[in-house]
């Protein structure tokens, strides 16, 4: 009888703890991927976004706990090479010094892949907005930042991967090119069936490329996945309070960090949505910003709204009745009230 895999996660991660240094451990209880899906892996710089990646790409090996995939123990299955579909895009993506027909059709070749492939190289270049015609003979020294990341990027998309795993794709390039990596991805993953995991700063490209998305802070999962994280730097002010000033002078309070350069976290359920700025409270917090997206969480009968404030996305909780009641809708202007204790740190 043939063995399936259907009804199987694609990943499930268990007590991994994986030590990189005396200072960082990387500790995931438990983590479940599903076929298919697109996960996004968020936090701060450190925080353990690339050394997650690297163990799911099995380019690591985790020094305690076990990673299963398509249902067989990566790691110590020796008869299962199913993580051969697995492919990652690193940060600074390594290009030969060779055309560009050439960067692509290298992962090819050395699979032994020689069938057809000028079609497929032509068809990844295409997937990436990259024009065949143009961009095949050029050299890897006449390509820009952001096309030689889409290059890199058609280099993993030629191998139509069971899993493309991608950290930070959109990082030093500009929105045009951070956008069209968004379309090639989205485009790939719909044709393909392929899994995506990435990591990335940029907090609105990811929400856009993704069904969900996790945060890493020092090395463990943050437990709810819509728990803002709020980076230094923290300046100090009177008393006990602090603030992290953001992109339009405005600033966010917090009450005595341990380190100027410490990551809050908040609970979105700790933040009131306005309609107004209100005039008598006690919270240090009153913020103005614009809806980005909402989501419905059903279990929990809420909606979690994000709302962009000057350069970060802040995640809050409502019930789905006063959603209703604000008018809530993706556009509308609204303010964020929260007190500066409200943001803890661990």
């Amino acid at each position: 009888m043939m063995e399936t895999t259907a009804g199987l996660p694609l990943y499930l991660v268990e007590n991994i703890e994986h030590r990189l240094s005396e200072h960082f451990e990387l500790r995931v209880p438990r983590l479940v991927v599903n076929r298919g899906e697109s996960l996004g892996v968020a936090g701060p710089s450190g925080g353990g976004k690339s050394t997650l990646l690297s163990l799911l790409a099995f380019l690591d090996k985790p020094q305690r706990g076990r990673i299963m995939f398509n249902g067989h123990d990566a790691w110590y299955d020796k008869s299962d090479n199913s993580n051969k579909g697995v492919t990652h895009l690193s940060q600074e993506p390594y290009l030969l010094k060779r055309s560009v027909f050439d960067n692509v059709a290298y992962p090819l070749k050395i699979r032994g892949r020689y069938g057809s492939i000028k079609k497929k190289v032509y068809e990844a270049l295409d997937m990436v907005g990259l024009k065949p015609n143009v961009f095949a003979s050029r050299r890897w020294y006449e390509l820009s930042g952001g096309e030689a990341q889409r290059v890199a990027l058609a280099a993993r998309l030629v191998l139509k991967p069971q899993v493309l795993i991608l950290d930070e794709p959109t990082s030093g390039i500009d929105q045009t090119n951070a956008l069209l990596i968004k379309e090639a991805i989205t485009s790939f993953r719909k044709a393909y069936g392929t899994s995506l995991i990435m990591a990335s700063h940029d907090t609105l490209w990811l929400a856009g490329a993704t069904d969900r998305v996790i945060k890493l802070f020092d090395g463990r999962i943050v437990t709810t996945e819509s728990a803002n994280l709020i980076p230094g730097p923290w300046i100090k002010q009177e008393k006990e309070l602090f603030a992290k000033k953001l992109a339009d002078e405005r600033l966010i309070y917090a009450v005595t960090p341990p380190h100027s350069e410490a990551t809050g976290i908040l609970d979105p359920s700790d933040i009131i949505i306005a309609l107004e700025p209100p005039m008598e409270v006690s919270a240090q917090n009153i913020l103005p910003g614009r809806i980005s997206r909402m989501t419905a969480r059903g279990k929990e009968r809420a909606i979690i709204v994000e709302v962009i404030v000057a350069d970060i996305p802040l995640s809050c909780r409502v019930t789905r009745q006063g959603a209703r009641q604000l008018g809530l809708l993706p556009g509308k202007e609204v303010w964020l009230v929260f007190k500066a204790s409200s943001i803890r740190w661990e």
